[in-house]
């Protein structure tokens, strides 16, 4: 058979050129995913950032709104305060993370509301005393 060229085309461009004398070659043949429908994320709305959550997905990184991360740096923080070698660490560590909640309490960044108010450090101290003698 022989290859016809579109009325007006009468010239091949040197990618052309590459493409046909590959594809002659077989080096198209068995690609991966040949002949497959593309991911179904193509057939939802363009996302500028498609690149970078893909990469963080792939890597397991993950990045909260500033809100949920200090929820979640209290969750942490305060189970180490229990765990904390003496009262004063335990305090110090509690002391450290009211300083954040009261910044974002006073200037609140974008996203979720933070839902958090400082801890009081007393209780704490209380809560890392009977931790100590249960254990």
């Amino acid at each position: 058979m022989t290859e016809r060229k579109p009325p007006g085309v009468d010239f091949e461009s040197w990618v052309d050129r590459q493409i046909r004398t590959a594809e002659a070659r077989g080096e198209f043949a068995g690609l991966a995913g040949a002949g497959r429908p593309l991911p179904r994320e193509a057939e939802a709305p363009y996302d500028e950032l498609w690149w970078i959550k893909r990469k963080m997905a792939r890597e397991g990184v993950s990045v909260l709104p500033p809100a949920l991360a200090l929820r979640k740096e209290a969750e942490d923080t305060l189970a180490a305060a229990l765990d904390a070698p003496s009262e004063s660490a335990a305090r110090r560590l509690v002391e450290a993370l009211n300083t954040k909640i009261r910044d974002m309490m006073f200037k609140p960044p974008p996203g979720p509301p933070l839902g958090l108010k400082p801890y009081d450090l007393d209780t704490i101290a209380h809560q890392w005393r009977e931790h100590r003698e249960r254990g």
